[in-house]
């Protein structure tokens, strides 16, 4: 997605209120669902945040979301891709700089963090940041403090931190390429967005309200999915999540006929064969311990989505092909969050 300029947030329906995070966290398994809880509670507060997640989950959503509920709504969020800056010129872009600090600093400027003031700044990829700008990113965050790049002066700054990242911040801890305290003093309130393939069940709400954006751009145009190709979308683990998925619906949305995406416009990697679940059983069990039950649900799951595809979406015969109940089936169903339970119509077998 692309970056957005610093600008106030739109006032929500009410402070705390619920209805802004739906807009924009579209969703209703369970996961989603707590998601929007927490995000209302930290939202009233002022703490700092982290957010983890893989690449496309939608983290830069849910920081704009925690801002738009929060005090701070009216005054700009400040997004920055610490992984798209030079490193040589982060320190200036966050922290501003004077007139002659380096070669080529005609003039003053200030830096993202007094352009956030009083809102919030939004540190995206901060795992990509060098150890040395850590350090001063701790004493703005402990001190309220910044000082510009070729200034002796400190000056007070009202800005909420939430940061982001898509590595695991406590394994960059151990390597020693994220300071031990900074990471602390961040997850404040860590808040970690669930991978798509993790939340199944909301595929099929996702592809709608995708293809309702697209109706609203093209003029009204109504596209719809057939279920055989739903089942294929289902089934997909969309490595990219959310954002991958936005951009396969447009694509499908431009090469259908009919205004019906149906299966023969499916890319390769949508309806290629079943991938059979790889089960690795290490010769010793960490200290730490494993995840039984998250394994098992992964492997059920997987097998239930191939047991859909291969059924053209119909439960009862699912059920049949894994020696299942159908009570059993829907139950694993919801468990695993496949598909939404009455997603679709069953054709019962004679």
């Amino acid at each position: 997605m692309p970056e957005k300029t610093a600008q106030p947030e739109e006032q929500p329906d009410a402070p705390g209120g619920s209805g802004a995070i739906e807009r924009v966290l579209i969703g209703q398994h369970p996961a989603i669902v707590k998601l929007r809880a927490l995000i209302a509670k930290v939202a009233l507060g002022d703490v700092t945040v982290l957010i983890t997640g893989e690449s496309g989950v939608g983290k830069e959503v849910v920081a704009r979301a925690i801002h738009s509920l929060s005090p701070r709504r009216a005054r700009p969020f400040v997004p920055v891709n610490c992984a798209a800056i030079p490193r040589d010129l982060l320190e200036s872009e966050m922290f501003g700089h004077e007139r002659g600090a380096f070669t080529g600093a005609s003039g003053s400027r200030q830096g993202l963090f007094n352009a956030a003031s009083g809102g919030t700044i939004f540190l995206d990829e901060i795992g990509e940041m060098p150890m040395d700008l850590q350090a001063k990113l701790l004493r703005v965050l402990e001190d309220g403090e910044v000082r510009s790049v070729g200034s002796d002066r400190a000056v007070k700054v009202d800005v909420r931190v939430i940061a982001a990242s898509n590595h695991d911040l406590a394994s960059s801890v151990r390597k020693g390429t994220f300071r031990e305290d900074l990471f602390y003093r961040l997850q404040v309130v860590p808040i970690v967005v669930p991978p798509l393939r993790e939340r199944r069940s909301d595929i099929p709400i996702l592809v709608d309200h995708f293809l309702g954006l697209i109706a609203a751009r093209g003029g009204g145009r109504q596209i719809t999915v057939s279920r055989e190709a739903m089942v294929h979308l289902w089934s997909y683990d969309w490595p990219g999540n959310v954002r991958e998925l936005e951009n396969m619906v447009e694509r499908l949305a431009i090469l259908c006929d009919d205004s019906v995406i149906d299966t023969p416009v499916l890319p390769p990697i949508l309806i290629s064969g079943p991938r059979p679940p790889v089960i690795e059983i290490p010769a010793n069990l960490p200290a730490a311990g494993i995840n039984l039950r998250m394994i098992v649900r992964e492997i059920e799951g997987r097998y239930i989505n191939q047991a859909l595809k291969q059924t053209g979406g119909n439960k009862q015969a699912a059920a049949k092909l894994l020696g299942l109940k159908r009570t059993t089936f829907d139950d694993k169903l919801r468990r695993c969050g496949v598909i939404a339970p009455g997603g679709t119509d069953d054709k019962e077998e004679p």
